[in-house]
C-alpha cells in the first residue's frame, strides 16, 4: 500500500475537512465558470463503445458525471480519490443521478493506481494534479494504466499572462477568495489554494513533465484569460 507523506497527509485532512461545501464554495468562487472549464476539459476526450475512463481526483465526482452525461452507457467509468471525506459526497451526488450507476468509486492516491497496465481508455484529473505530491510519479501511473491510443486530459490552475488581468488575479485569489473561503468553511484551505497554484510549473515545464512520463502529443488550452489551463496527451499505440 502507498504511504503518504507528511505534506500527503496533510493536504487528505484539509480536504476531508473542506468537504461538505466543497461544491458550494467551487461554484461560489469560481463564479459558476468552473462547471464550464470542466465540460471543455471532457470533450477533449474520445471514449469509444464499452469504453473505460478513469478520472483520478475525482472529489465530488462532477467531471465523473459530466463524462457519464456525454459518453454512451457502455462506457464505464471509475472515479479515484485519495480522501475519503469527498468520495462520501460525491457517492451521495452519484445516488441522486441518473448516471450513478456508471460510475464506481476508489479510494487511492495517484503515486499509486490500483488497476492493471493498460487498462483505461481515457483519464481525466480536474484540479488535483496540484495536489499529488510526487506529480512525475502520479504522471508515469497514469501513463502505466492508460491503454495504447489512448488520452489523459489534465484541467489545472495556471498564471495568466497579461500584466494586468494578473494583478487583479492575484488581488482576488490572495486576498479575496481567502477571506470568503473562510466565512463558510476552513480559511487555511483557502489559504493553500493560491499557494499551491502559484508553485505549480507553467505550461511549457508541466508538458515536459508529461513528456517524461511517456505522453505525446503533447497541447494546451488556456481557459479564461489564462486562470486555468487544460493539457491533453495521448498514448501512442505500438
Amino acid at each position: 500500500m502507498f504511504k503518504l507523506t507528511d505534506k500527503g497527509r496533510s493536504v487528505r485532512q484539509m480536504f476531508d475537512n473542506i468537504a461538505p461545501r466543497y461544491d458550494l464554495l467551487n461554484r461560489l468562487l469560481s463564479f459558476g465558470i468552473d462547471r464550464r472549464w470542466r465540460r471543455f476539459a471532457v470533450a477533449q476526450l474520445q471514449v469509444p463503445e464499452h469504453g473505460r475512463v478513469l478520472d483520478i481526483a475525482t472529489g465530488t465526482c462532477d467531471v465523473a458525471l459530466e463524462i457519464a452525461r456525454t459518453t454512451p452507457d457502455s462506457v464505464l467509468i471509475v472515479g479515484e480519490d485519495f480522501t475519503q471525506g469527498m468520495l462520501v459526497h460525491g457517492q451521495e451526488k452519484l445516488d441522486a443521478s441518473p448516471f450513478g450507476h456508471r460510475i464506481m468509486l476508489v479510494n487511492a492516491p495517484c503515486e499509486e493506481i490500483p488497476h492493471p497496465d493498460d487498462c483505461f481508455d481515457a483519464i481525466t484529473i480536474a484540479f488535483g494534479i496540484r495536489n499529488v505530491v510526487d506529480r512525475q510519479k502520479g504522471l508515469e501511473e497514469m501513463f502505466r494504466v492508460l491503454k495504447p491510443g489512448g488520452r489523459v486530459v489534465i484541467l489545472e490552475f495556471s498564471t495568466p499572462r497579461s500584466r494586468i488581468f494578473r494583478a487583479l488575479y492575484y488581488f482576488y485569489f490572495r486576498r479575496l477568495l481567502p477571506a470568503i473561503g473562510g466565512l463558510f468553511s476552513q480559511r487555511s484551505a483557502y489559504q493553500y489554494l493560491p499557494d499551491s497554484v502559484l508553485e505549480f510549473p507553467d505550461q511549457q515545464c508541466f508538458r515536459q513533465m508529461m513528456a517524461d512520463a511517456g505522453f505525446a502529443s503533447l497541447r494546451h488550452h488556456d481557459l479564461t484569460f489564462g486562470i486555468s489551463t487544460v493539457y491533453v496527451g495521448d498514448k501512442l499505440s505500438d
